[in-house]
């Protein structure tokens, strides 16, 4: 039996993101990310409407609109993380965010990734491979974290950096690409 663009997608192999199902999947997303980024002055709300969409979303979580992500169900959000105002969650694949994470606002998480073939590019194809975000890790504003990524516990990626490699527990990073530095 052929797997379906979807069910290539969650395995991680390279799919079609224009295929039908996904893109009835990613404008059920948009709809929902109207609602949730129109709650922008009713934080009260914000729980709930995460329930409808996230995969998990711990306690006392808070994701300040407006966000953007392509899907939603791919995120899981620990208890007590915060992510600010105009961030972006590319989650072709899993995202998960350890308890009492900071993510400053305008960062980048992108699972989605596209060949480097270009003949694979030009057909149209891409593929996802997921963050992990540790438990107490605080991401600066502007940050992008690149697919595949690994970022440790109590780790601090500076702001704007560009994450392009796993970042241990413990460590501080900045720059373009990130790289170690001292406190």
């Amino acid at each position: 039996m052929e797997l379906s663009e979807k069910q290539k997608m969650l395995a991680g192999m390279p799919y079609h993101a224009s295929d039908p199902e996904l893109r009835a999947e990613q404008n059920a997303t948009a709809t929902w990310l109207a609602r949730y980024n129109a709650a922008l002055g009713d934080p009260a709300s914000w729980q709930a409407l995460l329930g409808e969409r996230i995969a998990r979303a711990g306690q006392g979580a808070t994701v300040r609109p407006p966000f953007h992500c392509d899907y939603g169900w791919h995120i899981t959000l620990g208890a007590r993380v915060f992510v600010n105002f105009d961030c972006v969650f590319l989650d072709v694949a899993p995202i998960v965010i350890g308890d009492d994470c900071r993510i400053g606002p305008g960062v980048h998480i992108y699972t989605a990734d596209h060949p480097r073939d270009p003949a694979l590019r030009r057909a149209g194809f891409e593929s996802g491979r997921p963050v992990t975000i540790g438990r107490n890790v605080w991401i600066g504003g502007g940050a992008i974290i690149l697919a595949g990524v690994t970022i440790g516990d109590d780790a601090i990626v500076g702001a704007g950096s560009v994450v392009t490699h796993d970042v241990a527990p413990g460590a501080q990073v900045a720059g373009n690409p990130a790289q170690p530095i001292s406190s």
